[in-house]
C-alpha cells in the first residue's frame, strides 16, 4: 500500500498528476482542491495517497490535507459511491463545507455539486452524518459525565420535537446543540423547554 508520495511533478492537469520518485513516474488522480495546492512543474510535492486496486486497474488517489484523505475514505465506504466519485465532490465542495453539510443534511448543498444526485446526496448524510457529527465535538470520542451528546438519543428525540412544532432539522440541531454545551444532564423535555426559549429570544432580538 502507497501511504504517501513525495518527489518533482512532472505534469498536471484538473483531475490528475505525474510525480516522479526514485526514477518512477506516478500517476495520480488528484481533486481540484489538491491540484490548487500543486507548485509549477519541477517543484516538489508531497501527497497522501490511497491506493484503489480493481480487477482491470491499479489507481492512485492522492491529497493535498489529511482531512480530504479522510473524507474520501468516509466515501468510499458508502454504498455505490466509488473512488471516482468521491474524488469529483472533492472537487466540487472544501473539505470542510462538505463536512458541515453532511453533519447539517444539507442537501441542497450536494446535490449542486457537479455529479453528486439527489440519492447519492441522502445516502452520504445517512450514513456519514453521525460519524461527522461525533468527530467534530471536542471530547466525542470519550464523552462527557451525564452529558446530551449529539447523535444520543436525548439529542434526537429534542430535535424531533422541535420538528414537528415546525423548526428546519438544522434549526433545531443548532439550538439543541447550543442547549447541551454545557455537559449538564438534562431530560428531553428540558431540552426542548430550554432550546424553545433560545429561538423565542432569537426571534425576538430580530
Amino acid at each position: 500500500m502507497i501511504a504517501s508520495l513525495r518527489g518533482i511533478l512532472i505534469e498536471s492537469s484538473p483531475g490528475s498528476c505525474v510525480i516522479e520518485a526514485a526514477g518512477v513516474g506516478y500517476l495520480v488522480s488528484i481533486s481540484g482542491h489538491t491540484a490548487r495546492d500543486l507548485p509549477e512543474p519541477g517543484g516538489e510535492v508531497f501527497l497522501r495517497t490511497r491506493q484503489v486496486v480493481r480487477e482491470d486497474a491499479l489507481m492512485l488517489f492522492g491529497f493535498a490535507d489529511a482531512e480530504e484523505l479522510k473524507l474520501f475514505d468516509l466515501m468510499i465506504g458508502v454504498s455505490g459511491v466509488g473512488p471516482k466519485l468521491a474524488l469529483a465532490v472533492l472537487s466540487g465542495i472544501k473539505p470542510a463545507a462538505l463536512s458541515r453539510a453532511i453533519r447539517d443534511e444539507q442537501l441542497g448543498a450536494l446535490v449542486a455539486i457537479p455529479g453528486t444526485g439527489r440519492k447519492t446526496a441522502e445516502r452520504l448524510v445517512m450514513e456519514l452524518r453521525d460519524k461527522l457529527d461525533l468527530a467534530a465535538q471536542p471530547g466525542a470520542a470519550e464523552g462527557r459525565d451525564g452529558g446530551v451528546l449529539p447523535r444520543s438519543e436525548q439529542f434526537d428525540d429534542a430535535v424531533a420535537a422541535l420538528v414537528r412544532l415546525g423548526y428546519t432539522a438544522t434549526q433545531a440541531k443548532e439550538v439543541v446543540r447550543a442547549v447541551a454545551a454545557g455537559g449538564e444532564a438534562l431530560s428531553v423535555e428540558t431540552l426542548v423547554r430550554r432550546s424553545l426559549a433560545s429561538l423565542s429570544k432569537s426571534i425576538a432580538a430580530r
